[in-house]
């Protein structure tokens, strides 16, 4: 049975269908649950060795990926990254009044951390890859 005919079977709901584009060599795969409590504001600005692949359980996630317009990505959604060079910048709570579950699967590369900081020089140097932000009054795309 493949992928695409598992979905259509009685219990199963196909979530995503991802092709990332790189999968390192002798990558290892790390699941993690992240609770974030009311308004909590995510990590900083991130990336990750590897893809990462995210569905919200409960609540909703503030998402933006570099080149990407920010988005908020509810719960039963899920959520990818292609990992690399790509910049995270926002993983937060979308919520200022609940808290947001959720799980993701990342594949790292070997002899490397599974998320590595940016500093604000780098940040400064790629902000023209950065989509553009939300004017105030102006929610995100998607919510």
């Amino acid at each position: 049975m493949s992928n695409k005919d598992s979905a259509a079977e009685p219990g199963f709901k196909m979530l995503a269908d991802i092709k990332p584009p790189f999968i390192p060599e002798g990558a290892s795969g790390m699941t993690i649950l992240v609770e974030w409590s009311p308004g909590h504001p995510g990590l900083a600005p991130h990336r990750h060795a590897g893809p990462a692949f995210g569905y919200v359980i409960d609540g909703a996630i503030r998402f933006e990926l570099e080149g990407e317009p920010e988005r908020v990505v509810e719960a039963g959604e899920t959520f990818w990254e292609p990992g690399g060079d790509v910049i995270h910048y926002q993983d937060g709570n979308a919520l200022p009044d609940a808290p947001t579950k959720f799980v993701v699967f990342m594949l790292c590369a070997p002899g490397q951390p599974m998320l590595t900081y940016v500093d604000e020089a780098e940040l400064a140097q790629r902000a023209h890859l950065r989509a553009p932000r939300p004017t105030a009054g102006q929610g995100p795309q998607g919510s």
